[in-house]
């Protein structure tokens, strides 16, 4: 029984001060009540939090559409993230393009140029798909998952203490508005009193009211200060969290770094993958083309793309650098004349940089890396990539 009339007090209290809370808002909004405003330092923590909740949110969901453009395939992972199990293996797009080429090539006869080619291809195009899967688990620890953890844990608990902020803010304004109505209400009868002649039977009615009301207002006064007090402890809390905002940049920044070298690591092994792949396909022999042809086409880079078609039109005394003439350079033990095809800045001091249309003297080293050969102007001397050159007769 004693448990159920607490309950009952409990609730009835927490009504009131519901109910309280709603009028004290109501009037704010209506322009009838005075609003406690806050500092201008929790104010723009307060901003900054909001700003960083949004922004992230907007993040991560697009880094979700990047490394996932399937929807369907989204919702499926979210689902069973949610359950706390493990989505099934899928094959992705490069795998499942590979794996048709491959089977292609093999249906026309790997001794075939174009069933070779494809075999080739396929293989290639799955290495690509495993880089892709490395990409997304990757990224989906170091940088998505720490996001993730921010908006569901951190700003969860921020937006909670915000909303307790809020209300201790309203019981000390209701605290305020009751206070100053007791305040007038004692005024007005202090001054009735006076006005009543010292015979007059209602004396003692003025005087019971005067008591009463005087102690209404200490009471409000008391309640005032507890309402302070306990919003200066919450909005102290409030601040405190807010401040780790800071930390949560820089935590995030070291997420982006580790998101930034998962790619660069990425489009360097789907670069490298291409590249190979190139060579092999002009290094293929003459004698696979088709009757009516003469020689194979040499299939362009990604980086000579840069130059356009007049490079690719210019054939007077120039040869573009294409995976035979590249094997050709490194095979050869003298130097060649080269033309810089577009800028490149040396990464460090073993490399040399370039400018677009000079022309300098490149040969190959024993030992150095396929993509590279030593290249000469002048007395300077390093490293330059094959992709950047047009080789010249």
């Amino acid at each position: 029984m004693n448990i159920m009339d607490f309950n009952v007090k409990k609730l009835a209290a927490d009504a009131g001060t519901f109910l309280s809370r709603a009028v004290q808002f109501t009037e704010e909004k209506l322009g009838q009540a005075e609003k406690t405003e806050l500092d201008a330092h929790l104010e723009n923590l307060l901003s900054k939090a909001e700003c960083t909740k949004i922004w992230t949110e907007k993040i991560m969901k697009q880094t979700e559409v990047l490394l996932q453009p399937n929807p369907n395939a989204r919702i499926e992972e979210f689902v069973y993230e949610k359950l706390d199990r493990k989505a099934p293996s899928r094959i992705n797009n490069p795998e499942l393009l590979g794996q048709y080429m491959i089977d292609a090539g093999t249906e026309f006869g790997p001794g075939t140029a174009y069933g070779n080619a494809l075999i080739k291809c396929g293989e290639t195009q799955k290495r690509i798909g495993t880089a892709d899967r490395e990409l997304i688990q990757t990224s989906a620890l170091n940088f998505l998952t720490p996001l993730r953890n921010f908006i569901e844990g951190d700003y969860k608990t921020i937006a909670k203490e915000r909303k307790l902020l809020q209300n201790k803010r309203l019981d000390l304004d209701a605290a305020k508005t009751r206070l100053k109505k007791a305040k007038a209400a004692e005024t007005r009868a202090s001054q009735l009193n006076s006005a009543r002649l010292e015979g007059d039977n209602n004396m003692v009615n003025f005087s019971y009211m005067l008591n009463f009301l005087h102690v209404k207002w200490l009471k409000s006064e008391q309640e005032l200060r507890i309402t302070q007090s306990e919003f200066d402890r919450q909005a102290e809390i409030t601040r405190l969290l807010l401040e780790g905002i800071s930390s949560t940049h820089a935590h995030h920044l070291r997420c982006l770094n580790d998101f930034v070298e998962a790619q660069m690591t990425y489009y360097a092994q789907c670069y490298q993958y291409m590249l190979d792949l190139q060579k092999q396909l002009g290094s293929f022999p003459s004698s696979y083309c088709n009757n009516n042809q003469t020689s194979v086409a040499p299939v362009p880079s990604a980086s000579s793309n840069v130059i356009g078609s007049s490079a690719l039109s210019s054939t007077s005394g120039l040869v573009i650098a294409s995976p035979t003439n590249l094997i050709e350079l490194k095979e050869c033990s003298g130097s060649r004349k080269a033309r810089v095809l577009y800028d490149y800045d040396a990464a460090n001091s073993s490399e040399l940089s370039l400018l677009a249309d000079e022309v300098i003297t490149v040969f190959s080293v024993v030992g150095m890396d396929s993509d590279w050969l030593m290249g000469e102007r002048g007395n300077q001397k390093g490293r330059v990539p094959i992709t950047y050159l047009e080789l010249l007769n």
